[in-house]
C-alpha cells in the first residue's frame, strides 16, 4: 500500500496520480499498488514535485515496523524515531514532561 499526503501538487502530477490512486480528500492519495510500481511512483514524485509540494509518502514494507516514510520539501509534520519506530508528529506539538515525584513529596 502506498499513501501520499501533500501540501500541494502540480496539476499535471495530481492528474496522473488520479490514474493510480483514490483521492479520499484533497492532496491525499491511497493505492494498493505492488512494491515495484510503488518504487516507480515514488521516483516519479521526487522527480516532478517541487519542494513546495511538501510530500509525505508512506510505503508498506516487509521489514519492521512494516512501513517506510519518505519526505520531500516542507511538510506540516515532522518524522521522529522512537525506539526504532518512525512516527509522525505535529510541528507545533511540544511534549510536556512532568517531573517524577519522590515518595513523601507533595
Amino acid at each position: 500500500m502506498l499513501v501520499v499526503i501533500a501540501n500541494d501538487l502540480p496539476p499535471a502530477v495530481r492528474g496522473r496520480m488520479k490514474l493510480w490512486f483514490v483521492e479520499p480528500r484533497a492532496n491525499m492519495f491511497v493505492s494498493g499498488i505492488k512494491d515495484s510500481v510503488a518504487k516507480k511512483v515514488i521516483d516519479y514524485l521526487h522527480k516532478y514535485c517541487p519542494p513546495e509540494s511538501g510530500l509525505m509518502i508512506f510505503n508498506s514494507s516487509n521489514t519492521p515496523p512494516g512501513y517506510e516514510i519518505y519526505g520531500l520539501g516542507d511538510t506540516r509534520r515532522d518524522v521522529i524515531e522512537l525506539s526504532g519506530m518512525p512516527l509522525v508528529i505535529e510541528k507545533s506539538f511540544v511534549p510536556v514532561i512532568q517531573p517524577k515525584k519522590t515518595p513523601g513529596e507533595t
